[in-house]
């Protein structure tokens, strides 16, 4: 089974994506896929928060800021991948080094990496970012990122079983259902 859970930041997206892998996972082996790359103390302090949210949950981390699906592969049998976030692999991808490329060029290949990972997957969760319900119109790059995360969001909501959002702190179910 593969689940896309979006939101806004602070709405239990990590949360509930913890507690659908630990289900989904049925006592077998569950990893943590990480993406976030930290620059400042306020993103090691998010993740030390999120590592000592999931310590008793079982989880095994790991550190994959790119190229997830073949590091996952690594992995052996496992009965839940968790991926936290994909936003942040998208701006791993569009900050690599590369000759100028284009956000667009970026959500393809996660597009890929992400599809390789959920089909080769017993059960994966995604998260990502919901970051599309304000009016105001950015420069080029915001928008281009906007865009971009917006197409990799419906590339895995096609491919999901289940979407759901996040939003103040309540879960709403966009395809399929979470009682399992």
């Amino acid at each position: 089974m593969n689940i896309l859970i979006c939101g806004g930041a602070g709405n239990g997206k990590t949360a509930l994506a913890e507690t659908l892998a630990v289900k989904l996972s049925a006592g077998k082996r569950r990893v943590y896929i990480a993406t976030m790359v930290p620059f400042d103390d306020e993103d090691r302090a998010r993740i030390a928060r999120h590592v000592a949210s999931r310590a008793h949950l079982g989880f095994e981390t790991l550190e994959a800021p790119r190229c997830l699906s073949s590091r996952a592969k690594n992995c052996g049998d496992v009965g839940a991948f968790l991926v936290d976030s994909v936003t942040a692999l998208l701006l791993n991808e569009i900050f690599a080094p590369s000759d100028g490329e284009k956000a667009s060029e970026a959500a393809a290949r996660c597009i890929a990496d992400l599809r390789a990972l959920a089909q080769s997957a017993e059960n994966t969760v995604f998260v990502s970012d919901y970051i599309f319900s304000d009016a105001e119109r950015y420069e080029a790059f915001p928008e281009d990122f906007r865009a971009a995360l917006g197409a990799i969001n419906r590339a895995l909501a096609d491919l999901c079983d289940v979407v759901a959002e996040c939003c103040a702190k309540t879960v709403i179910c966009h395809k399929g259902g979470l009682a399992f």
